[in-house]
């Protein structure tokens, strides 16, 4: 069985171990990032380097996209030297991106009709650990053939993949998903700040209640680095958090469907953010709650 050629757009904190991932499965990967030197590691790991956008379009069955935000997705796409100006009908595109759901919809019609390419949004979740060992959770929106027929890359990557309905199903469970990680991040920078401010070591918070219903991932994530104070070397950073929690505002809108609590997280995580925390852990949010004149031990 001859195995899709794949192209991989967008070499970052998730795009990175997710092709090598797709290598160590057996996939002939061709890799383009904005930044080459983002490229590296994938090179090493076996990956073909494309000059340039329509160098790995020519090359590939599959195109695979893991980009920042919804402009950046329709920049590389619909750009002037984007997917679209090469693209084939037999060739599909797999956006692992948070993108914005109504957005996503309008570029699988675009696309399909300028150069006859099916779209499948599959956002994921599960972060970077996830992407390293192939634990992710993929939550897909597209045409029911197309899912199917791409199930098998997900293989490598995913220990769950969900078909949620038509194109823009996965990026409005994506949103979903982080309505909660939101909220949980926030309430887990207070319940800290509350502990340490009321005698209780926050440190072992994380081992006191694992198991039970305050359990989650985002708490055994954040609750250490919150506690420590160990903010170096983000997996993740606090403007994307921000990013899908607006887009949740957004989507809510257009629902006419309250979201009173995601509103209030985006603006709290907001006004964080403008105090310099943007390209920061998720984690800093401690940050917001603890008394100037508080010590740390």
């Amino acid at each position: 069985m001859t195995l899709p050629r794949l192209g991989f757009i967008g070499i970052g904190l998730m795009g990175d171990p997710m092709t090598r991932r797709l290598l160590d499965a057996g996939f002939e990967v061709e890799v383009w990032n904005r930044s080459r030197r983002k490229t590296r590691g994938a090179e090493a790991a076996g990956a073909g380097v494309a000059d340039s956008i329509k160098e790995l379009v020519d090359k590939v069955d599959v195109l695979m996209l893991c980009l920042a935000n919804t402009d950046a997705v329709e920049e590389v796409v619909f750009g002037d030297e984007g997917i679209v100006v090469n693209g084939r009908a037999n060739q599909r595109l797999i956006d692992f991106s948070s993108s914005d759901p109504q957005a996503t919809r309008e570029f699988a019609k675009r696309l399909e009709k300028h150069c006859g390419m099916s779209w499948i949004d599959a956002p994921v979740s599960g972060g970077v650990a996830g992407a390293e060992d192939g634990s992710l959770a993929i939550m897909c929106g597209g045409d029911p053939a197309d899912i199917q027929a791409v199930r098998p890359l997900f293989e490598p990557l995913a220990a769950r993949v969900t078909h949620m309905g038509p194109v823009g199903s996965g990026q409005i469970t994506k949103v979903c998903n982080q309505m909660i990680v939101g909220c949980n991040a926030l309430v887990i920078a207070e319940m800290t700040a509350l502990a340490e401010a009321s005698g209780v070591d926050a440190r072992r918070l994380p081992e006191s209640l694992a198991g039970g219903f305050a359990d989650s991932r985002p708490f055994q994530l954040l609750a250490p680095r919150m506690a420590a104070r160990d903010f170096d070397n983000p997996a993740w950073h606090l403007r994307t958090l921000l990013k899908d929690l607006d887009m949740a505002q957004v989507q809510s809108q257009r629902a006419v469907s309250a979201t009173p609590m995601s509103a209030l997280a985006a603006q709290l995580m907001r006004a964080h953010a403008a105090r310099g925390y943007a390209d920061k852990d998720p984690a800093t949010l401690i940050e917001s709650y603890v008394r100037l004149d508080q010590s740390f031990e």
